[in-house]
């Protein structure tokens, strides 16, 4: 099929990797000190990684391409994660997202006593089913789509992912519902700068992702976004 895909000039390509850090789909990699594609099927066209690039090395073109797999991405950054932290596939059945485990904190200190740390929530309410599309606060925001689960594993959430951003909270495990169309018309009908997806590093959090990815797509608008991923037990593995 002939569709839109990244074409990165190797000339041009300093070898610096922002863009392949900023590709949430894991379709570029570092090969002999240059950015290239890895795979068509991993690119999805939205082009996260052009305003990433510092030389310009990055365009779109359309070309004969192999159509966007979710599918392989999803299996392909499961596997890459997997990979990263060392961990063993689950010999459990059922969610991984459900699978109850302690976690060990051994000799843990406990922080020094110092002032309360202050809010860093500027709005209400903050659950996508909730929040009205065309509040006020939407203009000129900087969006943070956040899993609910992020903000209890990661401990300084607030300061570091809250602050300065407007906050919409979501599970779509919990919900079962679809975020895609609400997600769109609050990007369409709104200034949004940019979009900060913070997710749990579980696959039923891949459904928050998703339709984060699917309003941009549908809204038509061109917005920087990137994703953190966050471990079960409160580290950052991708951001």
């Amino acid at each position: 099929m002939i569709r839109k895909i990244i074409h990165i000039d190797e000339e041009k390509c300093n070898g610096c990797g922002a863009c392949a850090s900023a590709c949430q789909e894991g379709a570029i990699a570092m090969v002999d000190g240059k950015a290239r594609l890895m795979r068509d099927d991993y690119c999805d066209g939205l082009g996260n990684c052009l305003p990433a690039c510092p030389t310009g090395a990055i365009t779109f073109v359309e070309r004969e391409a192999a159509a966007y797999d979710e599918a392989a991405v999803e299996k392909h950054l499961k596997e890459r994660a997997e990979k990263a932290l060392g961990h063993a596939k689950p010999v459990h059945g059922g969610c991984p997202g459900m699978m109850a485990r302690a976690i060990r904190r051994e000799n843990a200190p406990a922080p020094a006593a110092t002032q309360e740390m202050p809010s860093q929530l500027s709005q209400w309410p903050v659950q996508i089913r909730l929040v009205p599309v065309n509040a006020p606060y939407f203009d000129g925001a900087k969006l943070l789509i956040a899993a609910d689960c992020t903000a209890y594993a990661y401990a300084n959430f607030h300061q570091k992912f809250i602050r300065g951003h407007i906050v919409l909270v979501g599970c779509p495990k919990l919900d079962d519902v679809d975020y895609a169309d609400k997600l769109t018309e609050i990007i369409r009908q709104n200034d949004i700068r940019s979009v900060t997806v913070a997710r749990m590093e579980v696959p039923c959090c891949g459904g928050l992702e998703r339709a984060a990815k699917t309003a941009l797509q549908q809204s038509g608008k061109f917005i920087p976004w990137n994703v953190v991923t966050i471990s079960t037990d409160g580290r950052i593995l991708d951001e």
